[in-house]
């Protein structure tokens, strides 16, 4: 192979070259597998939004005999798929401008043009053989690291359900490393996005055992469509503008810095959404103050010291927490 040549296509060239019948999105070394619709609007989404998606590789040769330029999808068939389905109307996504999911037709003219605008990255092999195709094709598929089960949820679901967990998780990054939640380490491995995920559970199901298998159960339920998106969204909000109403203090020096501690207040406060700032306060410290005593403790205190110390995601655990935080509210 001569090289790797890096430029970007966009949306246009690549609806242009399908339609001139240069672009060859089915190699035989292809996987065959279809992407599901919520992939597709998830792709799309990303693209509207400006983030950035991974390269498309090409191998580009001539057609001789017909005096055509071909342009075989090395990686990044199903992107390519997906991209010009939208376009064709196969399907609808969420754009920030319209509150429901939109077809392409649905657009504005200055959105379509957005859109049709949006550049993507892509990698020309330029005298590649099919031995140095499949080389590539199968060190760009390599796994090279092992997924937490959130890593594979994420990898595996691409729907309302995913996409609402992803945003609200990174939304609050400035509270996680603020109030000193999650590590750089934890973000890393996406532990915040399991925890939002794990409330947004909470919030639907009631109080509730730790469970990866809930978790999948919920994004596979909620993967086409999540109706209740606007209510669970507004009292997320109305929680942390809570915590963020606090002195940080109230938080980050005292018990309530602890994950699953933190988890089990954010639901007393959903429940009782009108305490005062002041109020609310003042219960943190008292809990606190309690929680690292060893005199005058009430059987209350003791069962919320115990439950708080020892293995802490159960239904007992986090139900003795909820019970005693909201019986002091």
């Amino acid at each position: 192979m001569d090289r790797v040549d890096y430029q970007s296509l966009i949306i246009q060239d690549l609806i242009n070259l399908e339609k001139a019948g240069e672009l060859n999105l089915s190699p035989w070394y292809q996987r065959r597998s279809v992407w599901s619709t919520p992939q597709k609007s998830y792709l799309t989404n990303t693209l509207i939004e400006q983030k950035p998606i991974p390269a498309i590789y090409i191998r580009h040769s001539l057609d001789l005999e017909n005096s055509k330029s071909i342009k075989e999808i090395v990686d990044g068939q199903q992107r390519t798929r997906a991209i010009l389905s939208y376009c064709a109307d196969d399907f609808a996504a969420r754009h920030p401008n319209h509150k429901n999911k939109v077809l392409f037709s649905q657009l504005k003219k200055e959105e379509q043009q957005k859109f049709l605008l949006t550049s993507i990255p892509v990698g020309y092999l330029l005298g590649a053989s099919d031995s140095d195709v499949i080389d590539i094709f199968g060190r760009i598929n390599s796994v090279s690291k092992s997924l937490n089960p959130q890593e594979k949820r994420n990898a595996a679901f691409s729907g309302e359900m995913k996409q609402f967990c992803l945003s609200q998780a990174s939304s609050r990054m400035p509270l996680w490393r603020n109030y000193g939640i999650f590590s750089s380490t934890d973000i890393s491995r996406m532990s915040e996005v399991l925890f939002i995920s794990d409330l947004v559970l909470n919030i639907i199901k009631g109080l509730s055992d730790f469970s990866h298998s809930a978790l999948d159960t919920m994004y596979r339920e909620y993967d086409e469509e999540f109706r209740e998106i606007d209510t669970i969204a507004k009292k997320l909000d109305t929680v942390f503008n809570k915590i963020a109403s606090l002195d940080p203090q109230c938080i980050t020096d005292t018990i309530f810095k602890r994950q699953p501690i933190f988890f089990s207040l954010l639901l007393v406060i959903i429940e009782n959404p009108k305490i005062t700032t002041k109020r609310l306060a003042n219960i943190l410290i008292e809990i606190d103050q309690r929680f690292n005593s060893e005199d005058n403790l009430t059987k209350a205190d003791v069962s919320f010291q115990t439950a708080s110390s020892s293995t802490t995601q159960r239904i007992a655990q986090r139900r003795i927490r909820h019970n005693y935080i909201k019986g002091l509210l």
